[in-house]
């Protein structure tokens, strides 16, 4: 794979990697026909996040070479990637082009930044290949959609501490769209703020709810979009259902596409309530926090019906193991000893983010998150 970004795009391609560095700490690059993509996941996998640049948004763009050949997959450390782009300042001031190479053959992603005086920089990070990493999400199944632009949902938000972890976004009597800070039930109230902003319908491009429609979702990953589609001037999507449903935050253009998907609090109508502390925690029973120091309590969410968990187990005897392991086998190999008799270790699993279960699965799976291509279909 080789690319060639110039001009102002260059900054757009470092901005890019400044909001998915909000996400997660591995960042998975993947060159495919329609695009260069650019996805990343949280560590409790609950945040997916995938912005894929067209080829007209490169000078020059080759996903494989030969053209028929598969072109490779990997992932690389976020901080690493993020220390090429480091100061948009500078990317805008001194870069003139930038080229990104990859060969599997090397194990190394290239990054050449052509600066002006004819200085150049190389940065050669090391990756490792990896299965595809995509989420299942259709923005058409949500019954609910705002779309706004990106300024007006910025100075909604600027008023939150940015040591708030969730935001409860609904829709109160006249149609007024609210952001209201989420208190868990065990925060002293005497001691919390509590904040909320109100904007009126007229701010909105499109306003698709219903009164009383509300979620509640993680700040740090919706401030992190909100921010790129600030700098690149487009409005942003909202589409979302039920509590305890994922959230689709989109933006369009003919250049790249964004797409954040974040887990929802199983929180009902917490907008119809009237804006007092002690509301706040008053359906949190059984509920969880999206944050990663609440792993457990996410797996309690009413998030059964809409996500499915797909297993394969590998049977005693057999030696079936991908070449390159997957972020998921990582965190499972560690495991003890394992009594005779016992079922065999589980080596694959396929975790599908979608409303669009799988006619093959049982609906009694438990509820996951994210999805891991294991027949590396992007």
């Amino acid at each position: 794979m080789k690319c060639l970004v110039t001009g102002g795009n260059v900054r757009v391609l470092g901005k890019a990697a400044h909001s998915l560095s909000r996400i997660g700490d591995e960042l998975y690059l993947e060159p495919l026909e329609d695009g260069l993509s650019l996805r990343t996941v949280n560590a409790s996998r609950s945040a997916f996040a995938c912005f894929l640049f067209a080829p007209l948004f490169f000078q020059h763009y080759q996903a494989a070479r030969p053209p028929q050949a598969q072109p490779p997959r990997c992932k690389v450390l976020m901080k690493s990637f993020l220390s090429v782009f480091r100061s948009l300042v500078a990317l805008e001031k001194t870069v003139e082009r930038c080229c990104i190479a990859l060969s599997s053959q090397s194990n190394r992603l290239v990054i050449q930044l052509h600066c002006k005086h004819g200085v150049t920089k190389t940065h050669n990070l090391s990756f490792q290949e990896c299965e595809s990493l995509q989420a299942i999400f259709d923005p058409a199944q949500c019954p609910h959609v705002l779309r706004a632009p990106a300024r007006v949902l910025v100075e909604a938000v600027a008023p939150f501490s940015p040591a708030l972890s969730e935001v409860t976004l609904g829709v109160s009597r006249g149609r007024r769209v609210v952001f209201r800070s989420y208190l868990e039930e065990d925060t002293d109230a005497a001691k919390a703020m509590m904040t909320e902003m109100s904007l009126s319908e007229d701010e909105f491009q499109q306003l698709q709810a219903q009164e009383g429609a509300s979620i509640t979702f993680c700040l740090k990953e919706f401030r992190g979009l909100l921010s790129f589609a600030e700098s690149a001037n487009l409005p942003l999507n909202i589409h979302f259902d039920l509590p305890g449903r994922p959230a689709i935050f989109t933006i369009e253009d003919s250049l790249l596409d964004g797409h954040f998907v974040l887990a929802t609090l199983s929180e009902p109508d917490l907008c119809s309530q009237e804006p007092s502390l002690e509301g706040q925690g008053a359906h949190s029973s059984g509920s969880s926090s999206l944050s990663t120091t609440h792993l457990d309590d996410f797996a309690n969410d009413d998030i059964d019906s809409y996500m499915i968990a797909m297993e394969t187990t590998v049977c005693e005897g057999a030696a079936v193991a991908p070449q390159t392991p997957s972020p998921v086998l990582e965190e499972e190999e560690a495991e003890p000893n394992v009594v005779p008799g016992t079922p065999p270790l589980k080596k694959f699993r396929s975790l599908f983010f979608g409303s669009v279960l799988s006619p093959t699965e049982p609906p009694s799976e438990p509820n996951p998150v994210l999805a891991e291509d294991s027949d590396g279909e992007g």
